[in-house]
């Protein structure tokens, strides 16, 4: 844990919200290894080894369950809650869509959605909550919870604590179903302190203090290696996934 305290730039005396923030400026959400044909495995020393080891990022079920791993360690108390993403015309994902973390009984933390809040949200507020990225709210929603961006719902939140397994069948689901958006095709994304950057094997995208700049893409492997530092090799057996 101590060498992944170092991969974020944080400490063993930093707080929650520092060690949200200091995730997400660190380590990318991304999908590569889902087009490099490569099996996810929910398990937390194979996710230690890429997410730290290979300094390579994920996304909900690798970002979220590593660093709940840490939380833990460091004396925090974790729930695992699973979660339907909110799509368009409000259609709800399939059970155990998306991972977030309830710290403490008392915040939300989620450093693997993706463009979404820099610090954790407090679960017991159903008041706007002003984050550096935006508004958020939690609204309750029968025996759920709904997380608004902007006014709008980005997901909807189980109340009972899961384990990490549970997770696993959507996980590869998410890998291999080509209705999955994951499988559209290879990004990835990692919050800067103004803003973010997201690349993919067509575009360059950076927004920055509001302003939002993008260049196209002719080598996606080097994009993702001189973008964010990450290797990445196409597979031609789309859908087939292997063993490291």
């Amino acid at each position: 844990m101590d060498d992944y305290l170092q991969r974020i730039g944080a400490s063993r005396t930093s707080s929650l919200a520092e060690l949200h923030e200091r995730h997400l400026l660190s380590v990318p959400f991304e999908n590569l290894y889902t087009h490099m044909d490569t099996r996810i495995v929910l398990e937390i020393p194979w996710l230690h080894d890429k997410i730290v080891t290979q300094r390579r990022g994920g996304f909900c079920y690798e970002l979220n369950g590593l660093f709940a791993e840490l939380l833990r360690h460091l004396g925090h108390s974790v729930d695992l809650l699973a979660a339907r993403t909110v799509g368009e015309e409000q259609r709800l994902g399939p059970p155990f869509d998306h991972l977030a973390l309830l710290v403490d009984g008392a915040w939300i933390a989620d450093v693997g959605f993706g463009a979404f809040t820099l610090h954790p949200l407090d679960w017991k507020s159903r008041e706007d909550q002003h984050d550096p990225f935006g508004v958020f709210r939690l609204v309750d929603s029968g025996d759920d919870v709904e997380v608004l961006m902007d006014g709008k719902p980005s997901y909807r939140l189980e109340r009972r604590p899961r384990d990490l397994a549970e997770f696993v069948p959507t996980c590869w689901w998410h890998q291999t179903a080509p209705e999955s958006h994951f499988r559209a095709g290879p990004m990835a994304s990692l919050a800067m302190p103004a803003g973010r950057i997201t690349v993919t094997d067509k575009k360059i995208v950076v927004t920055e203090n509001g302003r939002k700049t993008s260049t196209d893409v002719e080598d996606p492997a080097a994009a993702f290696l001189e973008q964010l530092g990450l290797h990445f090799r196409q597979s031609n057996a789309s859908g087939v996934l292997r063993q490291l």
